[in-house]
């Protein structure tokens, strides 16, 4: 396990492109996606995470959380060991149903995809157990965050 606190969204960014880095250039030995769940309460730092991972992976375009939509994908074109990143929000979900309606299944089991999750505790019993879990917690000062990280 990883612990480490941030006093900025600029550091918790920064931690994410990092930890990008170093999940694409890991070989992991698997038969599914990679699968990175993110927990925390409203406002922690989960998506901001989330922004910083995916410039991390080199993704360019303006990001914004799928809670409306419910799932973002990207495509990684200068990777071979992965080819896309689904960013989910699980936060409006009532039942697991709906995003295996969209196609969840299927991204799960693709060893060429990076799966995001913000509030996973509705699918947590269908993730894979290799799955990483991120924990945010607000800290003592407004803008401080502890994130925990562990696989």
């Amino acid at each position: 396990m990883f612990t480490h606190k941030t006093t900025s969204n600029e550091q918790a960014k920064r931690l994410a492109f990092l930890f990008a880095k170093e999940i694409i250039k890991s070989k992991f030995s698997k038969k599914s996606a990679l699968i990175i769940a993110l927990s925390g309460n409203l406002g922690s730092g989960k998506t901001t995470f989330v922004q910083g991972f995916l410039r991390g992976a080199g993704i360019k375009k303006k990001i914004t959380s799928p809670t409306f939509v419910l799932i973002k994908t990207y495509k990684l074109t200068n990777l071979k060991t992965y080819k896309l990143i689904h960013h989910i929000d699980c936060y409006r979900i009532k039942n697991a149903k709906e995003l295996f309606n969209l196609g969840l299944e299927k991204i799960l089991s693709n060893s060429k995809n990076i799966v995001l999750i913000e509030w996973p505790g509705i699918i947590k019993k269908y993730l894979p157990k290799s799955a990483i879990w991120i924990k945010f917690k607000y800290g003592r000062k407004e803008s401080e965050r502890i994130i925990k990280i562990s696989e």
